[in-house]
């Protein structure tokens, strides 16, 4: 059964703490970040001795490409998705093109060393942001979603789970809701007309999305992540969207608005919020972990749609995923070239 929290590890293999809290019932999922990673098999075996202790675990990581990129080593240095925007504009059916392959490229690679999904891709708006930028695959919201649509067919056919954030956009917000509270004062209408439609064009497309910690004032008190109107009366109702709802990082100073760890947590999950991440913190962890342990575990058919189809393969050395993945991986490579 999969849990409700989703946590992190502090090094490249399991500790026995790590170990201990994996076999609680509400933990569902583990995030992967750049400490974690030395090598591609290095990352299989960690995988693999997660799933030893907890078959049905969700392992995720944020592989974006440009300056969010957790694999590194040993993995294709992807491009940012806002070099696509920028291809766009002088030749859009190769900006398409690579879009897709960059897509495929980044689930292949994710998949093969056991990990489920990467949560991707970003469809906000490149604005005025002071986190999200190049983040976004352009500045204009009919790009985005051609060249997401394109990005999320590529992950699709490489057997990967996707998810869009930071709904309902994150990209005209100029604080970074990692460090500051962030607040939008604009209407619904003004929302829905602009950042929203991506979210919504793409949504068919989409199995899980992740809220933002962003307060919309002049629509709900609460941020997006905590709000049952965003979510329930939103997304649930208006859009009828049944993908998975992750909350953003309850670790970012943004969620603090809601109290502690466990106040964070379950406020994201009573706003119908399937899994909560809390990372970076241990103790918080063990906190949100004590203050969801008697809540009904989330809905399982919802979150079984994130296992990534993970091939069986042994990685010995280099990351060699074949003929295609040599490939694509190369007009990756020459496109960021280009672009140096």
């Amino acid at each position: 059964m999969i849990g409700a929290l989703m946590l992190d590890i502090a090094g490249t293999t399991l500790t026995q703490e790590d170990i201990e809290l994996l076999a609680a019932p509400q933990v569902g999922g583990v995030i992967l970040f750049g400490r974690n990673i030395e090598s591609p098999a290095q990352v299989r075996a960690l995988t693999n001795h997660m799933r030893q202790i907890r078959p049905d675990i969700l392992i995720a990581v944020d592989q974006e490409g440009g300056r969010v990129q957790r694999l590194k080593q040993g993995f294709t240095l992807l491009p940012a998705m806002g070099r696509f925007g920028e291809l766009y504009q002088q030749d859009q059916a190769r900006a398409l093109d690579l879009a897709e392959k960059c897509g495929w490229l980044m689930a292949s690679e994710v998949l093969a060393v056991g990990i489920d999904f990467s949560f991707a891709p970003v469809l906000d708006l490149n604005d005025i942001s002071d986190v999200i930028g190049d983040r976004s695959f352009a500045t204009n919201i009919q790009d985005i979603i051609l060249l997401a649509s394109a990005f999320l067919k590529g992950m699709k056919r490489a057997g990967m789970a996707s998810t869009g954030k930071h709904f309902p956009g994150h990209g005209s917000v100029k604080a970074d809701s990692h460090v500051a509270a962030a607040v939008d004062s604009r209407s619904l209408d003004e929302i829905r007309q602009k950042d929203m439609q991506t979210f919504i064009q793409l949504q068919s497309q989409l199995d899980a999305l992740m809220p933002a910690h962003v307060i919309y004032d002049q629509v709900d008190p609460n941020p997006a992540g905590f709000s049952k109107f965003w979510i329930q009366d939103i997304l649930r109702k208006e859009l009828g969207f049944d993908g998975v709802l992750f909350s953003d990082d309850l670790s970012m100073q943004a969620a603090c608005v809601a109290g502690g760890a466990d106040a964070r947590i379950q406020a994201a999950l009573k706003a119908g919020c399937d899994m909560g991440l809390v990372c970076n913190d241990r103790a918080a962890q063990c906190v949100a972990l004590t203050g969801i342990q008697d809540l009904p575990l989330p809905n399982q058919e919802r979150l079984e749609r994130m296992r990534g189809q993970i091939p069986e393969l042994t990685i010995t050395a280099d990351l060699n995923l074949g003929v295609e993945w040599q490939s694509i991986r190369d007009k990756i490579l020459a496109f960021r070239n280009e672009l140096n």
